[in-house]
């Protein structure tokens, strides 16, 4: 039998079939107009933004473009192997309970240099009484007043940690011409 012989020996499949193949058009045809509905509400509501946008372009091509500063960091010439002489502030409290402000100068050895741009920090070694002792300085920290270079030796790392150790190293000082 044939699907048309089918369809007409039973009424009752033809029906559903009809009322299953109604609903999916009237889904299909609901489903196009919501579309079209949000397109058009999309493209009748301003954009704000684009106005701005067109705005702003049109004030920097009219005037000049902002230029950024770049700023040289501080003691950027600072390597290891060099003596230096860091002068630090230090906040004090007397007995008084009055603040001052004074500035402290720490002499040694770079051990190192890390980091870098702002983050930059150098290792300082000294001998102090008899013991040895390290501090790490941030080179871009206002605490730091100035760093003197003192000597520079001639090093073959870029980390001298062997300096901790109990055998230290004979080190090439360089001249400067003055």
């Amino acid at each position: 039998m044939s699907d048309e012989e089918k369809k007409t020996q039973d009424p009752q499949t033809d029906k559903a079939t009809s009322a299953i193949e109604e609903t999916k058009t009237e889904a299909a045809e609901e489903n196009q107009t919501a579309k079209e509905s949000t397109e058009i509400e999309a493209a009748e509501q301003p954009n704000d933004s684009a106005e701005t946008d067109s705005e702003t372009k049109t004030e920097e091509q009219e005037g000049e473009t902002p230029t950024v500063e770049i700023q040289e960091l501080p003691h950027s010439d600072i390597n290891s192997g060099m003596i230096v002489r860091v002068h630090e502030k230090i906040k004090d409290i007397n007995s008084k309970g009055e603040e001052r402000e004074r500035v402290q100068v720490f002499e040694g050895m770079v051990l190192g240099v890390r980091g870098g741009g702002v983050s930059r920090t150098i290792t300082v070694r000294k001998d102090s009484k008899g013991f040895m002792v390290e501090k790490i300085f941030p080179l871009s920290s206002p605490k730091i007043d100035k760093i003197e270079i003192v000597k520079e030796h001639r090093v073959k790392r870029a980390k001298l940690t062997y300096l901790r150790g109990r055998f230290k190293r004979k080190m090439k000082e360089i001249k400067k011409d003055k």
